[in-house]
Formats: C-alpha cells, structure tokens, sequence
C-alpha cells in the first residue's frame, strides 16, 4: 500500500498462541496425525511443483524504464530469465483513480477499474503478450491485487455504494486505523461484492493466462473469501497466491505464501545493533509454533513500501545488506528481490511520481546470479516441508556469528555470517558437519573439522556446500 506499517504486536502473538485447538497451526497438526494423513497431505499438495525452488521478483512498472510501461519492461525479461528469476510480481497494472489522488501520478493501489489496465502502461493485449513471453522463458507472472478498497472514483462506485464501508451518515469511509485518503473501503458482508471481485480475479486468468496474484493487505480481508476465491482460481487454473500478511490462518487453505514481516525488521535492527544474532533463534521457535511445517514465508531486504518509506537498504542496513542477501536465500523461505536491487537501487523511489530506476551499475548481478542459482539447485533449500531444517551450530561468538546447516537428499549446505560490525575470531562446533566442502562463492574446497576456526570481517559471509 501506499504506507504499511507492519509490526506485529506481542498481544496478537500471545492470542494466535492461546487460540482453540480447532483454530492453531499446531492443533492443526496434531488433529491431521490423530485423525487420517489424508489432512497433512492435503496441505503438502497444495503447493504447485514449480514453487519448490522457485525466487521471487518484484515489478514496478511506472519506475522499470524511462516509458514505464509493460511493453518497455518486457525487453527486461530475457536478463531476468538469464540472472534467475522464477516468478515475476507485477505491481498493480489497473487504472488509478483521479479522486483524491496523492501526488500527481497516484498510488497504483487506488484502483479505479479491477478488469482493465492502466493506459500509462498499456493495453490488455501487451499484458497478455508480455506474460506470454514470460512463461516461455520459463518464468511465471502473478498480479498485485487491491481487495480490501478502491480508488474514489472506482467504476463500481456509482451503482453499488452499498458495496463499501459506511457511516451513520451512509458516507462511504476510508480504511479503519489509516491515512490512505486515496482509497475507499469495501465491505465484504456483501455478497454481490464478494462476487464481483472474485470475477474480476478469475477475468485476469482467463484473460491474460496469469499464474496468481499478490494480495495486498489480505488480512484486512475476511479470510473465508479468499478461501472461497481460491477454490473457485484452481477450477480454472492452478494458481500460486501470495497474501501481503503474516496471518497462519491465511496460509491454511487460501495462500501458499505469507510475508516474513518480523525477520526483515529484525534483519534492520540486528544491522543497527539494536538486536543481536540470538534473536533469530527466537524467531525461528516462534515460527515453528504458529506455522505448519509446509507454510511458505517471503524473505527480504527490501520492497516498494520500505524502499519508498523507510529507506533504501544502503540507509537501512549499511554493509550488512549482502550478508542478510545471503540469509534470505538460505534460510526457510522464499526470497524476493525488488525492481532495482540488483543494480544497487540507491534512493528512495517516489511513490506517487515517476521516478524511473537507475540501472548503471549493474555490480550486484553476478551476486544474485550466483543465489538465485543455489536456490534453484540445492534440495536442501527447497521451500516448505521438502527443504532441510534449519540446523544452528554452536560457536563461541554466538552474539555476532550465526551459523546453521541445512540437509535434504544427499545435498547439504553450511552457512557462516558475521552479522556485527566488528571482525572476529570464531570456533565453530562442526562435528556433526565435518567433512569436505566447497565454498559456494569462490569454488575453493574447505575441510571443516571437528572444530573449525575461522576469521571473519564485519559483516562477512560463508556458504559451503557439499
């Protein structure tokens, strides 16, 4: 949106946790082993095979080019394809309403038209060649899409004031506990409502071939629709869905996919040195209690709304931004790049304004080039319940140096980072690890032993794989 603020609160943590067992993750779990494995099973198909190993990537049409349109990002496609893009999001590519518009541009979540493409970036039939091309070099194409409001000058607004969220006065409101006085609320205890909008999901798969969509702000949202919506995508098509939210029970049966919002503000303050290595842990237990083992999370530095808002990952992260690059990657996940960075993307893209991206440097490539690659061909990495656990190994620096391994079929990988400002001495416990390895990014072969010590720089990273 146009200003997310995602931080999850402690009390809402403690609720999801104290929840029936009917309704948590855990339960849930419990109730597939007690009653039939058809349950667990259920929940491990739902994912589409080609989402195993797959990265994401995010697509900012306004600021991708100088003409910022779909035709001008598609000439991109064939180094995306070549760098290792698997799954293109596109931004939203709908008209922006007029009505109380923020700047002179708009947010591309004001939406004035769900069935039609905003004529800045082209034509429906360009979204359609475009996407075309993309699934024949091999990569897939999901919509961002903007169900919780609407723009003020919507096409539905004339005739179904009904559909949004009114006050006492019948005055159409806009979202609860926000500023986005661009956008208006709909109310999804209409069912008119709730079917036009599942119409206009399905009129984009069966328009434009669309592999799924990005939901923003989905848990703003009743989750028995998008339950609903999903049922009714799949008919049609096998869709991969991806909510803009951290709700377990979204990823139950609607999404394949949550944003791992908590990891990337503690990526943020571990880089300040406000939080150091020993969260992660916690984080990792807390995941482990509230999502099933084949729930997907997105990892990332960076998005449209934090590069926009809260800075870019120069301001943000500093020289730690590579070594948290290489964590989203190996760790349980899914990782996104947004448009830009991996060219160095080095200010604050406006959001209601064109303000095209910089593609000069181009230094950065190779490095995600190689990641997107460990990614794709380490069934270790997989995500969901066919990658390996998250294994921490123990060091005497386990303030500053995070050290885990991970291991599925024969392919393993051990990763080491310094996630302080200062070098250091470390002694990792590899005993159960020892062996011969390769060091992912420089080929060179690695005997780590029983008791391996090794020195870092700050912020200096170790993969090996073996």
């Amino acid at each position: 949106m146009n200003r997310i603020v995602n931080s999850t609160l402690s009390l809402l943590l403690m609720a999801s946790l104290l929840m029936s067992c009917q309704n948590t993750p855990k339960a849930k779990k419990e109730c597939c082993s007690k009653e039939t494995e058809s349950c667990c099973a259920k929940s491990a198909d739902m994912h589409l095979d080609w989402t195993r190993n797959a990265n994401i990537y995010e697509v900012n049409i306004r600021q991708y080019t100088p003409e910022g349109t779909i035709n001008a990002f598609a000439n991109h496609l064939p180094r995306l394809k070549e760098m290792g893009v698997d799954i293109l999001w596109l931004m939203p590519i709908f008209p922006i309403s007029e009505k109380n518009r923020k700047g002179n541009m708009g947010s591309c979540y004001a939406v004035a038209d769900y069935r039609a493409v905003n004529p800045d970036y082209g034509t429906i039939e360009d979204l359609k060649i475009m996407v075309k091309q993309a699934q024949d070099l091999g990569m897939k194409v999901i919509l961002d899409w903007v169900a919780n409001h609407t723009g003020w000058d919507n096409v539905i607004m004339k005739d179904h004031k009904d559909w949004y969220t009114l006050n006492e006065k019948g005055e159409i409101q806009i979202p609860a506990g926000t500023d986005w006085t661009d956008t208006a609320d709909l109310n999804f205890d209409n069912k008119d409502l709730r079917e036009y909008m599942k119409g206009s999901l399905k009129f984009w798969i069966e328009k434009a071939n669309v592999d799924g969509y990005r939901c923003d702000m989905a848990a703003m949202v009743p989750t028995d629709f998008w339950n609903e919506a999903r049922k009714e995508l799949d008919a049609i098509k096998p869709v991969f869905m991806l909510a803009e939210a951290w709700e377990p029970e979204l990823l139950e049966s609607a999404f394949d996919m949550g944003y791992a919002w908590d990891f990337h503000h503690l990526m943020n303050d571990i880089a300040k040195g406000e939080k150091n290595v020993n969260e992660i842990d916690a984080y990792f237990a807390k995941i482990d209690t509230l999502y099933q083992k084949d729930n997907y999370l997105m990892n990332f530095i960076t998005n449209h709304d934090e590069n926009s808002w809260a800075g870019t990952v120069k301001e943000r992260m500093g020289e730690a931004a590579n070594a948290f690059a290489v964590l989203t990657f190996t760790m349980p996940g899914m990782p996104m790049l947004y448009s830009g960075q991996e060219a160095s993307l080095s200010h604050r893209l406006k959001f209601f304004e064109k303000d095209e991206i910089d593609w000069n440097n181009k230094e950065l490539v190779p490095f995600y080039t190689q990641l997107m690659s460990l990614k794709a061909n380490n069934k270790a990495l997989l995500n969901g319940a066919q990658g390996g656990d998250l294994v921490r190994i123990a060091t005497d620096k386990n303030e500053s140096v995070y050290a885990f391994a991970r291991e599925k079929n024969g392919d393993k990988i051990l990763v080491v980072l310094n996630l302080s400002k200062n070098a250091v001495d470390v002694k990792l416990n590899t005993e159960v690890y020892a062996g011969a390895y390769s060091d992912f990014f420089t080929k060179e072969k690695q005997e780590l032993t029983k008791e391996t010590p090794m020195s870092l720089k700050a912020w200096e990273y170790k993969v090996y794989v073996k």
